[in-house]
């Protein structure tokens, strides 16, 4: 596995070009990603759908030796995703950064390693795709209470109860969490736009 040395998530737009009969865009360029510090091997591709709107999933990582670099999209409809810092000793440890993907923006969200990783759908049938950088490790999987108030995330839920998994119920919170993740020097900041 290459863990990519870009170390804080970014938006990866994508390029559409279009004429009368539709678009079309590459998804992913192994080559553009690497120009911009994005050198990440991804060994899976994760697929996955939300009848609701209001559906929450989250808030996941996995830890070292199986922590996973995410590149995630939204394939039909819409989702707030949002990314946590979970980095020790980094000066935004439990900060945390959210955009808008859709299927009609074609944006995608790079999420590095030692940031926690949920969203909540905006739309009905919503389906989202995802690249990882290391398989599933049952004994590597992780998460965070998505209203842990440590963390205070505004999530756009509009007065809906989320639907949650019973594990997501379950979660802990971030003051129960002592982080293997560490700090490289880079704080999280505002979402930068790899265009």
């Amino acid at each position: 596995m290459t863990v990519s040395s870009q170390s804080v998530p970014v938006i990866v737009t994508t390029r559409r070009h279009g004429d009368a009969r539709g678009w079309f865009a590459e998804s992913y360029n192994a080559r553009r990603l690497a120009e911009a510090g994005i050198d990440t091997i991804f060994v899976q591709d994760n697929h996955s759908y939300s009848a609701k709107p209001g559906t929450l999933r989250g808030l996941h990582f996995q830890t070292p030796p199986h922590a996973q670099v995410k590149l995630v999209r939204c394939l039909r409809g819409a989702i707030w995703d949002v990314l946590v810092d979970l980095r020790k000793g980094s000066p935004s440890y439990g900060q945390w950064v959210a955009a808008e993907l859709s299927a009609d923006n074609g944006d995608q969200l790079f999420v590095p390693a030692g940031f926690a990783h949920g969203f909540v759908t905006l739309a009905p049938d919503t389906e989202i795709a995802y690249k990882v950088s290391d398989f599933y490790a049952p004994s590597s999987d992780g998460g965070i209470a998505w209203d842990d108030p440590e963390l205070g995330i505004d999530w756009p839920l509009d007065g809906l109860t989320p639907e949650l998994s019973d594990k997501d119920r379950a979660l802990p919170g971030l003051d129960a969490f002592d982080s293997p993740f560490a700090y490289d020097g880079k704080p999280l900041g505002a979402l930068e736009r790899l265009a």
